[in-house]
């Protein structure tokens, strides 16, 4: 089975949208089982009763709300305690990714033996679109710090759109509770000695809503990790890791 982990936080107005993108993604991925769990991470919209209005009964989901927003971080470790599949992907709610693309990294864990697939929109064999200008330069700045810090080598490392073999995301034990995460889980696996495998995949505008990525935090956020990079701490935090 596999299991797709979707964090939602006011997204009432894109769930048609999302649920017509994940219908082509259970068309794309054939006999597999799928497993959708929604972590509506304190929305204020009606985002939770929407999803059962839409996903009720055709679909296997699970949703579980938090009553305040935690963070995406957060909402990652509650769909992962809840995911049950083999597989455990991860995506964003307002399509940025498009959600049938994950049967690309389904595939790639599948042919190569890696142990996480991550969406590469900075892979040369990709790209960006439509991006606002200043927030793609600071993002491939991250990037490119994180390249030359860190033993992980590959074009992006904030994506959150990705596959992951479940012994991964049981055994990973990130702090993060916002976008952070995204960087330090794959710090974290790589410690362990997982394989890390980028798939080149463009990154578009979002659909709908506005974006909730607080930029000037999340940059310190960056910085935080980068200097526990440097510091060696998150080796000693992968040699704790939780049990799986």
């Amino acid at each position: 089975m596999i299991s797709v982990v979707v964090p939602l936080r006011n997204e009432s107005a894109g769930i048609e949208a999302l649920e017509a993108s994940l219908s082509k993604l259970r068309d794309a991925l054939n006999d597999k089982r799928l497993e959708l769990v929604f972590i509506d991470d304190g929305s204020t919209d009606g985002t939770a009763d929407r999803i059962h209005k839409v996903f009720c009964p055709k679909w296997d989901y699970k949703l579980t709300r938090h009553e305040t927003n935690l963070g995406v971080g957060a909402a990652f470790r509650t769909g992962f305690d809840r995911a049950c599949g083999e597989i455990v992907c991860t995506i964003d709610a307002d399509c940025t990714y498009p959600p049938e693309e994950l049967s690309r990294l389904v595939a790639a864990l599948e042919q190569t033996g890696a142990d996480v697939a991550t969406a590469s929109p900075y892979h040369p064999e990709a790209g960006v679109t439509n991006a606002v200008p200043w927030r793609l330069f600071l993002s491939r700045g991250l990037s490119f710090i994180y390249r030359r810090v860190s033993p992980v080598r590959i074009h992006t490392y904030t994506s959150i759109f990705r596959a992951y073999r479940r012994p991964v995301i049981r055994r990973v034990s990130f702090q993060a509770s916002d976008f952070i995460c995204a960087a330090e889980i794959l710090f974290l696996a790589a410690a362990q000695g997982r394989r890390i495998l980028e798939v080149p995949m463009p990154l578009r505008v979002r659909q709908s809503g506005r974006s909730k990525l607080p930029v000037w935090k999340t940059i310190l956020g960056h910085l935080r990790l980068i200097d526990r990079i440097l510091r060696g701490r998150l080796d000693r935090n992968a040699s704790a890791a939780r049990p799986g």
